[in-house]
C-alpha cells in the first residue's frame, strides 16, 4: 500500500521546466537558438564560451547541451571531454552543432569524446527542435525511472529489512528471491565448476539456447560456445574452456551454439567464487544480435557517408579546376580589356580630332581628350562632369540645334569656342554603353582651315571663270559685232541703198550675238526655276517627234525605252532644253545609221533619265573640260550647251555621270525622290 501511494504521488507531482544549455561564441547564434526552441516547457540557459558552460553545469541539471564546435579557449571538444569525465553530468546527451569541421575526422571526433548528435549549419529548425523534443522526453522520462527505482527501491529495501529482521539468515528465502532474479533476467546464467562442467542455469537458457536445464547440466559449458573472440579458426574444446576462464572479470564476446545449431553472436562475463574450498564460476551470457545489427547499420552509414563524402570531394575538385580555368579565362579576358583600354586611352588621347565621351542620362561629359582641350579654349577640370551647351553647336543645313542622342556621321556644323570664335567642323558621333550608362562617343574633325582654303580657292576660280567667260564673250560676240560695224561703215561711205543680202547678213550676226547672251544667262546660278509635278516620260514623248526628224536628216535612228516612273517636280521648260542639248550631242556624235536611245527608270529612291549614243567616245581630254563654259569640238557651237545642262540638273538637285568608251557614251541625270 505505502509503494503503491508513492508511485501515485510521483505521477502526480506536476512537470517541471527542463534545463537547456545553449553554448556559442556568437551572440546571434544563440538568439537564433534560442528563437526555434523558445518554449513555456524549457528554461533555455546560454553559454558564450566552454568554460562558461561548464559554471553553468556547476549550478543546473541539464536536460540535453547544444555545444559549437569552433570556440575561443576551451573549443567544443575540449569543453564535451570535460563535461563527460564528470560523473554527474557524463549522462547529458551532447548535440554539436558546426558550419565548417564538416570532415569525418572531426565527426569521428566529435561522437569519441560524448556526442549523440553532429548537426551542420544551416540546420532545419523544425528538424532541430524535434531532435531536442525527443532528448527531453528522454531525459523526463529517465527523471521519472529514477526517481521510480528509488521508490520501488526504498520500498524493497523496507520490506527486505522487515523480512531479515523477521527471518535472519533465512537462507530459503534469500534462495528463493535468488531464484526469481534469475527468472525474470533475460541473460543466460551458467554455474560451472573449474573442469568446466555445467552446475546450474536460469530458466532464460531455454529462450536463448533451446535447452531445458537438465539437458546440459553436467556437460561441459564448451557446448554453449563456437567459439572466442581472438580464437581465430582454433576451435578445439580446450582452447575454447581457456579461453572462458581467462575472461573471469571482463566481458569478452563470443559466438554462442543454440541445439539446433544455430549460432549468434554473445558477450560473456564471468565472474569466481569459493564454495566450501570449490572453486566455482558464473557465466552471464547476453545476446547482443541486435547490438550488432545496429552497429552493421552504422558501419554502413558510415560506409555509405564515406562514400558520398568521397564523391562530394571529387565534384568539388572537378569543381574547382572549372573554377580556375575560368578565373584564367576571366584573366585573360581581363588582360585584353586592359590592353583595349591602354590602346583606347591612347588613340583618344593622341588623336588630332577632337574626342569626347558624353553621358545621355546626365547631359554632361564624362572625358575629352587634349585635341579638344587646346581647340575649344577651356580647360579640362570646366569641361568634365559639367552640362554641355547644346546652342554651340550647330548643323550648318538647317541651323539647327545638333541631337547628340542620334548616330551622326560626318555632319557639317559649326561650333563656337571660349573665346567666342566660330570654327567649321564635321561632326560623328555613336552609341555606346559604359557600366552600364548609355554614353556618346563624339569625334569632331576641325575643318576650319580647309573651310577658309575652300572659300579662297572657290573666290579665285569664279574669278578665274569670270575672266575665261569675259575672254569667251568679247571673242564671240566681237565676230558678228564686226561684221555689223564693217557693214556699216561701209553703209557711211556708199549712201546708195545697202542689198538685200547685206542686210539679211547683219540681222543674222547680231541674232547670233543675241543668242549667246541669252544662253549665258541661262547659266545664271540665281536664275528662278518654276517647278511643277511632271512627269519625265510625258516630256521625253512630247520632244520625241522633233529628236526623230533631226535623226532622220542625217540616217539615223532614235529608240525609246521608257519605264514606269512616278511624277517629279520639274522646271518643264529646262528639263526640255536639257534632253535636247544631250540628244542632239549624241546624234552629232555618231556617224550615219547610228542608233540614239533615251532610257528611263527608278533606281534606289531615284528616276534615272539615261541618253546613250553609238559613237566613237570622249577622250579624256575633252572629258576632263566638259561642262566648262565656251569649250566646244564643235565648228560653229558656242561651248554652251552642256554648261546649262550642269546649271539645270544643279538647280533640280539632280547629277550627271558620264560612261564611255569605244562603243559610245553615256549620259545619267539622276532626279532624287527626296528632294521632291
Amino acid at each position: 500500500m505505502h509503494r503503491k501511494n508513492s508511485i501515485a504521488k510521483l505521477n502526480s507531482t506536476p512537470t517541471k521546466k527542463v534545463n537547456i544549455l545553449m553554448v556559442d561564441d556568437h551572440p546571434e547564434n544563440l538568439l537564433a537558438l534560442e528563437a526555434v526552441l523558445i518554449s513555456p516547457n524549457y528554461h533555455l540557459v546560454s553559454a558564450n564560451s566552454g568554460k562558461e558552460a561548464l559554471k553553468c553545469m556547476l549550478k543546473h541539471d541539464f536536460a540535453v547541451i547544444l555545444l559549437d564546435v569552433q570556440m575561443p579557449g576551451l573549443n567544443g571538444f575540449e569543453t564535451a571531454k570535460l563535461i563527460k569525465a564528470r560523473e554527474k553530468t557524463r549522462h547529458i546527451p551532447i548535440i554539436f552543432i558546426t558550419a565548417i569541421s564538416q570532415d569525418m575526422e572531426n565527426v569521428q571526433q566529435g561522437y569519441s569524446v560524448g556526442a549523440i548528435d553532429y548537426i551542420f549549419k544551416p540546420f532545419h529548425p523544425e528538424t532541430l527542435k524535434q531532435k531536442i523534443e525527443q532528448f527531453v522526453k528522454i531525459h523526463q522520462k529517465h527523471e521519472e525511472n529514477i526517481i521510480q527505482s528509488d521508490l520501488e527501491r526504498n520500498v524493497e529495501l523496507n520490506e527486505v529489512n522487515k523480512k531479515l529482521d523477521r527471518t535472519t539468515l533465512n537462507l530459503r528465502r534469500t534462495e528463493a528471491l535468488a531464484k526469481v532474479i534469475g527468472e525474470t533476467l533475460m541473460d543466460t546464467i551458467v554455474t560451472f565448476d573449474e573442469q568446466g562442467f555445467i552446475l546450474s542455469v536460469n530458466p532464460a537458457v531455454k529462450t536463448m539456447f533451446g535447452y531445458e536445464a537438465e539437458e546440459i547440466i553436467g556437460k561441459n559449458i564448451v557446448m554453449l560456445f563456437l567459439k572466442m573472440k581472438d580464437d581465430n579458426e582454433n576451435k578445439s574444446s580446450f582452447s575454447i574452456f581457456s579461453s572462458i576462464k581467462k575472461a573471469v572479470g571482463k566481458v569478452i564476446e563470443s559466438v554462442s551454439l543454440r541445439k539446433d545449431e544455430s549460432y549468434f553472436p554473445a558477450d560473456i562475463q564471468i565472474g569466481e567464487t569459493t564454495v566450501e574450498d570449490q572453486q566455482i564460476f558464473v557465466c552471464t551470457i547476453r545476446d547482443i544480435t541486435e547490438r550488432k545489427q545496429i552497429e552493421e547499420v552504422k558501419k554502413q552509414k558510415l560506409h555509405n557517408m564515406e562514400h558520398i563524402v568521397e564523391e562530394r570531394t571529387f565534384e568539388l575538385l572537378k569543381a574547382n579546376e572549372k573554377l580556375q580555368k575560368e578565373i584564367e579565362e576571366r584573366n585573360k579576358i581581363a588582360d585584353h580589356l586592359y590592353l583595349s583600354q591602354e590602346r583606347f586611352r591612347k588613340i583618344f588621347e593622341s588623336s588630332p580630332c577632337l574626342m569626347a565621351i558624353f553621358s545621355l542620362k546626365d547631359k554632361m561629359f564624362i572625358d575629352i581628350n587634349t585635341s579638344w582641350v587646346n581647340i575649344i579654349g577651356y580647360s579640362y577640370e570646366e569641361l568634365v562632369n559639367k552640362s554641355i551647351n547644346i546652342q554651340h553647336f550647330i548643323d550648318e543645313s538647317d541651323g539647327s540645334y545638333i541631337d547628340l542622342n542620334q548616330t551622326i556621321r560626318n555632319r557639317k556644323i559649326s561650333y563656337k569656342t571660349k573665346n567666342g570664335e566660330i570654327r567649321a567642323g564635321l561632326l560623328s558621333t555613336e552609341m555606346i554603353d559604359i557600366h552600364p550608362e548609355p554614353c556618346t562617343l563624339i569625334v569632331l574633325t576641325d575643318i576650319t582651315e580647309r573651310v577658309h582654303l575652300e572659300k579662297e580657292m572657290y573666290r579665285l576660280d569664279r574669278l578665274n571663270l569670270i575672266g575665261e567667260m569675259a575672254a569667251g564673250i568679247a571673242h564671240e560676240i566681237r565676230n558678228p559685232m564686226t561684221t555689223v560695224h564693217g557693214f556699216l561703215q561701209v553703209t557711211r561711205n556708199d549712201r546708195d541703198n545697202l542689198p538685200v543680202e547685206i542686210v539679211d547678213l547683219m540681222l543674222e550676226e547680231l541674232n547670233r550675238a543675241n543668242s549667246i547672251i541669252t544662253e549665258f544667262l541661262n547659266l545664271a546660278k540665281n536664275k528662278v526655276s518654276v517647278k511643277m509635278k511632271h512627269n519625265l516620260n510625258t516630256i521625253i514623248e512630247a520632244l520625241s517627234p522633233l529628236i526623230q526628224a533631226e535623226a532622220l536628216r542625217s540616217s539615223k535612228h532614235i529608240y525609246l525605252d521608257l519605264g514606269k516612273c512616278p511624277d517629279i517636280y520639274l522646271d518643264q521648260k529646262e528639263i526640255r532644253q536639257l534632253i535636247l542639248n544631250i540628244a542632239l550631242n549624241g546624234l552629232d556624235a555618231m556617224s550615219s545609221g547610228g542608233k540614239l536611245t533615251i532610257k528611263t527608270y527608278i533606281e534606289e529612291q531615284a528616276v534615272i533619265l539615261e541618253v546613250k549614243d553609238q559613237g566613237s567616245g570622249i577622250s579624256p581630254e575633252v572629258l576632263e573640260k566638259i561642262g566648262t563654259p565656251f569649250f566646244t569640238t564643235k565648228e560653229k557651237g558656242t561651248g554652251l550647251g552642256l554648261a546649262i545642262c550642269y546649271s539645270v540638273a544643279e538647280r533640280h538637285h539632280a547629277d550627271i555621270d558620264i560612261e564611255t568608251g569605244s562603243m559610245g557614251t553615256i549620259f545619267s541625270i539622276r532626279f532624287d525622290l527626296n528632294h521632291n
